[in-house]
């Protein structure tokens, strides 16, 4: 009885024995048991080496033909690629041990004319000691900022390049939600890369300086860093904006949600710097607040649309015109809001609803000029001369919305 334990181990130990010394013909055991590990991954794998014969693929008969939104993506990019330039910033910063450092940042702008003139950002460009424009045939040349506008954060540059193609500028008042729109830029260095998507919104925003950007056009087509200041695009290729921001709660990258600058803006800017060599737009010199039915409701307006006055700017016009701001400080949400100012219904007969129709109405203007406004002071509605003034010359106080 004593020896059954005893014969038991016995019999597993030379079965044990038969199966690793034999296994390996029989296919029973894995090869890394017969020898070092390095072996094995040797001969766990078999190519096989010669002619392997014919394959039998299924193939398309013939190339298929662009169907119609093929051939519009197709024709969008190569009318507007020629225009579209890489910009190539350098500045230059300290290390620890106050050694100079060159720093590079890219982004995108386009071409205006065949002299060379090329629009972009103010932030693409903003404290370069160098800057360089990369055509879209890799050809390099050096740039020149003839001028900027960092309230709108756009910038002008000239280069001396032959044969350039200058971008198509369309008219972007009256731009519809839905319309679709195509952004060509350089994001993350990927020179030469169109994005395509739809407008999402038309609203205020606040700049890089912080000011406003009124009418600033709102995109799900992708735009990423090294987008900014590239052209925004309507179906026929036309730079309907600029693109300059976009919203990625801190992740650096889109979110579906970006931003470009109008590129009436844009004009506007151009015209002033090729009449006064710097930018000169009309201002109130307010900070407004759009007025809806419901908050016309509970403030117990006269009018349920127009635009609040909360400040009036220091120095400013509207403060030169005995125009008032509020004196009640309430919150929305947690946004502080002035109430009790002056509310603008109209300039010059034309009906403002939103900050929208004020920013349109303005650009009709220029600095200097004489404009009717439409208020209610309370339940008195009045009609008021104001002198517009210079943006430049009153301070950014920051977004308007």
């Amino acid at each position: 009885m004593k020896s059954r334990p005893v014969l038991l181990v016995l019999l597993l130990l030379a079965g044990f024995y038969y199966v690793t010394t034999h296994g390996a013909a029989t296919g029973h055991i894995l090869p890394w048991l017969q020898g070092n590990q390095a072996d094995a991954e040797h001969t766990h794998l078999a190519v096989f080496d010669g002619p392997l014969g014919q394959f039998d693929l299924k193939e398309a008969a013939a190339a298929p033909a662009f169907d119609s939104e093929e051939q519009q993506n197709i024709a969008v990019y190569r009318k507007a690629l020629p225009s579209v330039v890489n910009i190539t910033s350098t500045a230059v910063a300290f290390d620890f041990f106050n050694r100079p450092v060159p720093q590079q940042g890219q982004g995108s702008g386009f071409i205006l004319d065949k002299q060379g003139l090329i629009l972009t950002n103010n932030h693409v460009i903003d404290n370069a000691q160098r800057v360089e424009v990369t055509l879209y045939d890799k050809h390099k040349y050096k740039a020149t900022v003839l001028g900027v506008d960092k309230q709108h954060d756009l910038a002008l540059l000239t280069i001396s390049a032959p044969n350039l193609s200058p971008a198509t500028l369309a008219d972007s008042q009256g731009l519809m939600v839905g319309q679709r729109v195509y952004a060509i830029g350089n994001p993350f260095g990927l020179s030469g890369t169109m994005t395509r998507g739809i407008i999402s919104a038309i609203r205020s925003i606040g700049s890089q300086s912080g000011s406003p950007i009124e009418d600033a056009i709102q995109t799900d087509a992708a735009v990423n860093p090294g987008n900014s200041g590239g052209p925004l695009l309507n179906s026929r290729g036309e730079v309907i904006g600029i693109t300059t921001l976009i919203a990625s709660n801190g992740s650096d990258q889109s979110a579906g949600i970006g931003f470009a600058i109008p590129i009436n803006t844009a004009k506007a800017v151009l015209d002033d710097f090729a009449r006064y060599g710097r930018v000169r737009r009309p201002s109130l010199d307010i900070v407004p607040l759009p007025i809806g039915p419901d908050i016309a409701e509970q403030i117990g307006l006269p009018a349920d649309y127009g635009v609040l006055i909360q400040r009036v700017l220091p120095g400013g016009a509207a403060e030169k015109a005995g125009l008032h701001g509020g004196n009640q400080r309430l919150y929305d949400g947690n946004t502080p809001v002035m109430l009790g100012g002056d509310l603008i219904v109209a300039i010059d007969g034309q009906e403002i609803q939103t900050p929208q129709d004020l920013s349109q109405a303005l650009n009709l203007h220029r600095a200097g000029d004489t404009v009717i406004l439409t208020i209610f002071r309370g339940q008195r509605r009045l009609n008021v001369k104001v002198i517009l003034g210079d943006a430049k010359d009153v301070p950014v106080v920051g977004q308007s919305t």
